[in-house]
């Protein structure tokens, strides 16, 4: 997880395309500046930063299922919920569904765990477009070799 830059997923554990699922790890850091705010002498992960985990969880899935054609932008967040605290050290697990998809549109089911437990969990819809630039499409693959997507999902020849 590198804060700084708001990526929050450091690698794909499980990509099924089939049964469109994803599963991602993401290590929190123990130190980082996030935590002397949030809150002095009781750091937690803020419950905002989790539902954008979230959020690019879902995303990466719904890149593979578009093979890398189209882009997810988020379009709103719906029954987020704060189970349980996440600390410095956790590492998040992150569970997505697609549970719909259609008229430029999708909605995930994610949920975050640490060590099995439920955390965090959130109904995501976004829309879905074709990539706006080159670049842009060039960086997330690049960002994809870095957190070990699956060649074969993102084969657009």
């Amino acid at each position: 997880m590198h804060l700084e830059y708001f990526q929050l997923v450091d690698r794909i554990v499980d990509l099924d395309l089939g049964e469109r699922t994803i599963t991602v790890e993401a290590q929190v850091p123990r130190q980082n500046t996030i935590f002397e705010g949030h809150f002095p002498g009781y750091p937690l992960m803020p419950g905002v930063l989790l539902i954008e985990a979230m959020a690019q969880s879902s995303g990466w899935l719904l890149i593979a299922l578009t093979k890398f054609e189209r882009m997810p932008f988020l379009a709103s967040v719906k029954e987020a919920k704060m189970r349980s605290f996440v600390t410095p050290g956790d590492l998040l697990t992150i569970n997505v569904r697609v549970v719909h998809e259609g008229s430029g549109y999708a909605v995930t089911e994610a949920k975050i765990r640490v060590n099995g437990e439920l955390r965090s969990n959130a109904t995501i819809t976004f829309g879905v477009i074709p990539f706006p630039n080159p670049e842009l499409r060039g960086h997330m693959e690049a960002m994809a070799t870095r957190i070990g997507f699956p060649q074969q999902a993102a084969s657009h020849e």
